[in-house]
């Protein structure tokens, strides 16, 4: 009994120094393991700021795999990498997410939306939907339904579009009636291509009593009624867009004096355009007063006069252009080359650019095939701006 005791005795201070051994080394390992994952996320952020995308990767993977349960770091290198293009591993890294039991449920909404965003920049439309859809209700369903308004427009699919675009107008993020309209107009015209011009009409005349001042449903609806050969009714139609939408009288302009020729409201409608073009000079609105002059059998010397007039209210050299092509030069000889040229170094100035994103067209679009947005191109040509 009394070699036990003392063995258990001298057993003690022995017990004691491991464990306080011990102690200090699991100390020292947690100082280390925490010194390391802060300076990995300090190296990535540093890197981020730099804009060397590739090392910030390299530094929040490192980081991540100090501290694998730190979520804060698992969206930062799954944005990362749908920045760079990497939207695999982006879908990767916020799945990972979503499969953890032991994440907070606003964590498990944050990842979700993610993974939604994830699947629209890799074009993946369908599992966008799916997974933006399971957002309602959360803090995120405003910004879920925008993004599901931009993937149904990008599939074209109008009507869906509408049903997001009125729900986010009852919900107070804004007016959707232009877009509605928009949407309604292209239903129209998919209704013109399988010749189902009763649904087009229907179609136009509710985009119309849903944005009363937009000019894009007149504008189309005068298009329908000539198609059906009734150009006097879209002269109507376009004198009307002509009041309630003055801002594009650049765009209904040219529609309206081919109407007019067309219906035999040349003279009418020139005088209109006239009185139009005296309050706000254009250059679309004087190519439709020539035209019409023109039809009226005018001479040409009166279309060079209107061009003439022009330039002393603004420089243009599309006026210009316009104006030599019918004039006679000292050195005739050389007037094929000084028109190309001039027509050449007129054609960008002919352009209409989204106020949005600069994309420049020849035509005029209601939504830009850039940046996507809706009445981001001005009525008025660049060189107007």
């Amino acid at each position: 009994m009394e070699f036990d005791l003392s063995l258990i005795l001298l057993a003690l201070p022995i017990v004691f120094v491991l464990g306080w051994l011990a102690s200090r080394f699991d100390l020292r390992q947690l100082r280390i393991e925490n010194r390391q994952a802060p300076k990995a996320y300090f190296k990535g952020l540093n890197f981020l700021l730099n804009e060397q995308q590739d090392q910030a990767i390299d530094a929040f993977i490192e980081a991540v795999q100090n501290d694998p349960d730190t979520s804060e770091l698992h969206f930062a290198l799954g944005n990362l990498f749908r920045r760079r293009g990497e939207y695999e591993r982006a879908v990767r890294v916020h799945q990972h997410l979503l499969s953890r039991g032991d994440l907070a449920q606003d964590d498990r909404h944050r990842a979700q939306h993610a993974l939604a965003l994830d699947y629209l920049k890799a074009g993946l439309l369908d599992r966008a939907e799916e997974a933006l859809l399971k957002l309602d209700g959360t803090r995120f369903e405003a910004q879920a339904h925008l993004a599901l308004l931009a993937n149904y427009e990008r599939s074209r699919d109008w009507e869906h579009a509408a049903q997001i675009a009125r729900s986010l107008e009852s919900k107070g993020q804004g007016s959707f009636k232009g877009r509605l309209s928009h949407y309604l107009c292209e239903q129209a015209h998919a209704c013109i291509a399988t010749n189902d011009m009763a649904q087009a009409e229907q179609h136009l005349t509710q985009a119309m009593h849903t944005a009363p001042d937009a000019p894009r449903p007149r504008m189309d609806m005068a298009k329908l009624q000539f198609l059906q050969d009734k150009p006097a009714l879209a002269c109507e139609t376009l004198t009307q867009a002509l009041v309630t939408a003055p801002t594009a009288i650049g765009l209904i302009a040219p529609l309206l004096a081919q109407y007019a020729i067309a219906a035999g409201q040349g003279v009418r409608t020139l005088a209109r355009l006239k009185a139009a073009y005296a309050h706000t000079p254009s250059l679309d609105v004087l190519d439709a007063i020539v035209a019409l002059e023109a039809a009226s059998g005018a001479p040409t010397a009166t279309a060079r006069e209107w061009y003439a007039r022009h330039l002393e209210i603004e420089p243009s050299l599309v006026a210009a252009a316009k104006w030599i092509a019918g004039e006679k030069l000292e050195h005739e000889q050389f007037h094929p080359q000084v028109q190309r040229a001039l027509d050449q170094a007129v054609k960008p100035l002919t352009r209409y650019r989204c106020a949005a994103c600069g994309f420049e067209a020849k035509q005029h679009f209601w939504q830009c095939p850039g940046c996507q947005a809706w009445d981001s191109y001005p009525a008025r040509r660049v060189e107007e701006l």
